[in-house]
Parts: structure tokens; sequence; C-alpha cells
């Protein structure tokens, strides 16, 4: 470890490293601090972890579409080897990535950073001082500010659960708490609540969409609560107490297992940015279309800047412009967002990608609405899904693709084409003309718009 760099990055995970490893090949004199291991939040406590548990259940939701259409089985989940089959994964990634930067030349320190001045941080009680610092430490969960917060287990505690609590309540009804309800229920516990405080879940959602999914969610067998504002958990022996305002008051609830889903906000608390002359809001740290924050010398991105969407892609998509950027020396590129997609992986899945009805409206656009619910389509018959749909919105003028929103099997990939569609500019007739392989869930597309 060195005492003077030209970059430190602080933030091990997709908004940081590509920047490392884009001055270290420049020939700069790299960094990379991360209080935890490396990865970030999406490879080891997030995105991809979930996905792979997401992918055990599918088998259970998969024999329980098939009943009577000749599978004739019955699976369960097994939460330790569930567990284990992640672990392959995660286990494997952070000496994956040290070595790779290592071996690109990037200096591999551990420890949380705190700037002590304009070109200074400290580090395990040394002072680094670097030309040009990159921050991209993510988010962590919100504080909640009630009583028995302690006893509130984090989703990357759930993820690292070895067994399987029976009785699990989900605070909050957004990605976290709505993905990991359908995991627990499928993988055999037997209550599974999710409490929005909202008056329903999933808000960046279709509206329309969202409720099909409520109907399965359940189906499945999940308490759904909305307009339910838990007020303080208390823990008596080994069960947790719940405490829930509703319409009809408060009452409570009894679980093994409470786990916060209510959303994410930056982690720059200990970076003590004043010192640094880097401004901030709650939203996070202040960036300008080109990542460079107040401090000329300071870059940010991914969900610790107040710039896009908190999805990992766009950490990625940021921070390589605050990589050229930095090595051009002068603010040469600006981010420019494509339509992002963004997915929510329950069972069914719900996608969706650039306006929603509200949004268009919103803005004065004239657009048709094409919204089914397909159940009866050769793709949902095929697979025995019952709650798949679309809506899509058309530009009345122009035949342009305004906003996709799906649900159902294929969604994840449909949901891209859409996302290419619209960087592209083609028109609902050009989609039409395209010629897919068939039988597949992109030839259905078509006939979606």
């Amino acid at each position: 470890m060195k005492d003077a760099y030209d970059l430190i990055v602080i933030g091990g995970g997709t908004g940081g490293n590509g920047v490392a490893r884009m001055a270290a090949k420049a020939g700069w004199n790299v960094a990379s601090i991360d209080s935890l291991p490396y990865g970030g939040t999406c490879a080891l406590r997030g995105c991809d972890p979930k996905k792979m548990l997401v992918a055990v259940t599918e088998g259970v939701d998969w024999a329980d579409r098939m009943k009577g259409n000749g599978l004739k089985m019955q699976p369960s989940v097994d939460w330790p080897e569930m567990i284990a089959f992640k672990r392959t994964f995660t286990d494997a990634m952070p000496p994956r990535i040290e070595a790779g930067m290592e071996k690109a030349g990037i200096d591999v320190l551990h420890g949380e950073a705190r700037f002590t001045g304009a070109d200074s941080i400290e580090l395990n009680g040394e002072i680094l001082r670097a030309k040009h610092f990159h921050i991209a430490t993510g988010a962590r969960p919100i504080t909640l500010n009630i009583p028995g917060e302690a006893y509130l287990t984090t989703s990357t505690e759930f993820l690292e659960l070895t067994e399987r609590p029976d009785r699990i309540a989900f605070v909050g009804g957004g990605f976290i708490a709505m993905e990991f309800a359908h995991i627990a229920r499928r993988a055999g516990a037997s209550e599974v609540t999710v409490l929005e405080m909202a008056e329903r879940p999933l808000g960046t959602f279709d509206d329309d969409l969202v409720e099909i999914l409520v109907e399965g969610t359940e189906e499945l067998g999940i308490d759904l609560r909305t307009k339910a504002k838990v007020l303080a958990i208390e823990k008596q022996g080994e069960e947790f107490i719940v405490t829930v305002e509703g319409a009809g008051g408060a009452e409570t609830l009894t679980c093994d297992l409470v786990v916060h889903g209510t959303g994410r906000v930056p982690n720059i608390d200990g970076l003590n940015l004043e010192a640094a002359g880097v401004e901030y809001t709650r939203r996070g740290i202040q960036v300008n279309a080109s990542m460079r924050t107040s401090n000329p010398a300071v870059f940010a991105a991914g969900d610790c800047a107040d710039s896009g969407p908190n999805l990992t892609p766009v950490s990625a998509f940021e921070g390589r412009v605050a990589g050229k950027n930095l090595l051009a020396g002068k603010d040469e590129r600006q981010v420019k967002y494509p339509p992002i997609p963004s997915v929510v992986f329950t069972l069914p899945m719900v996608a969706t990608v650039g306006l929603s009805e509200a949004a268009a409206r919103k803005q004065g656009l004239k657009f048709d609405i094409h919204f089914e619910k397909t159940h009866d389509w050769y793709s949902s018959m095929r697979v025995g899904a019952k709650r798949t749909a679309y809506k899509v919105l058309v530009e009345q003028d122009t035949g342009k693709i305004l906003g996709a929103h799906l649900i159902g099997p294929g969604a994840e990939e449909q949901i891209n084409l859409f996302a290419m569609a619209m960087r592209a500019g083609q028109t609902a007739n050009q989609i039409k003309a395209m010629i897919f392989a068939y039988p597949s869930y992109a030839s259905d597309i078509g006939s979606m718009v």
C-alpha cells in the first residue's frame, strides 16, 4: 500500500471496479477500497444470489403449473442445500475479483474510508492521498426509527440464513419484500406476511399488472396487507411481536423472523463528505451529467449518487462515463440514459420499461393502450401460466413505443427486446414486421403492439 495515488476508488462493486480497471489500464496508480468483500451488493447480497434462490423455487412453481398436464411430481425445497448452492457463486466472487484487480496492478484495500480533506482519506488509522477519487459505495437499508428496529433482519442476512424460519413477516412491499416472500413461501414457510404502508405494493410498476401479481401472490398463500404501517417490533423468547396499524386500528402479528424490505438509501453517512467539499442530499451525492461532484477531483456513480435508477447496470453505465471523464481530464462525456428495463423476480415476473400510463398522460402525450390478459395465449397455455398480461403504450402520431409493461414467464427477456426497440426508435409496425423464432416468448411481441 502506498500513501499517494492517482486515483482511489471507494466501493468494490459494479459502480467502482470498472473505473479502477480503466484507470489502471491507462497506467495510473490506483487503489480500491471496500469495507466488505469485493463484489458489491448485486453480486454478493442482492440480484445474483437472490435469483439463484428463485431458480430453485422455479422448480416448485413449474410443478404446480403443470399439475394434471402429465408431470407427476411434487418437489420441495431443501433450504440449507439451496443456500449452499447460492454460495457456490457468492463465495467464489470476492477472491476472483480481488485477484483480477491485483493482476491489473490495483492495490486492493479493506476498511472504512473517511475523507480528511479535499485530497485525503483515513483508512485503518493511516492517511492516504490521491489526485482523484471515485465514490461507489452503494446503498444501505433505510432507517425506520421505530421501537425494536434492531430486531429486523436485513436482506443480506436473509440470504445467509442456514435454516428457514416457518413464520416470516416482511416490512415493506417493494422488490426485496415481494421477491423474498415468494421464495420463502415456495420454500415451505407456512406463514408469510407482507406489510406495505402504501395502497399497493411495487408502486413504480403498472397498476393493472401489479393487481394481477397481487392475485397470484395471495393465491400462493402469502398474506399481503396494504395500508399497514409497522409501529414497533418486540422480542418474546424466540418469537417476534410486530405491532401494525391498519385501517381497523392497531393489531399484532407473531412471527419467527422480521425482514427489512422498505427500501434503501445512499450509503454515505460515514464518508465525512463535508471534509472533501462534496455536496449531497438525502437522495445521494450530487453529481452533474458527467458524474463529477462539487469537488472537481471527486466523481461518484451508482446508488450512492443522486443520478439514475438504483439498478446494477445503471451503476456500471455511470461508472464508464465517470472513468472516461477521469482519464480525459475534462467532462467530455455525459450520461444519457437509454430506456432502462426493470424486473421484479417474483413468479410470475413483472417487467417494465419506459413510461407508465400516468407519466405519459402527465407529459400530455397522445397514445393508444394495448392491454390484454394472455392466459389463453399459446405461450401461457404451454407452461400452465394463469396470470400473464401485457400493457404497451404506442404513441399515436409516430407509432413509437412509449412504455411496455409485462407479467408472466418470459417477461424478463421480452422487456429487453422492447428496450432495444425503443432505443432504436422502432415503431409498432416495424416490430410487427420482425420475424422471430417461433414458438418463443419473443414471437409474442408483435401481437402486443
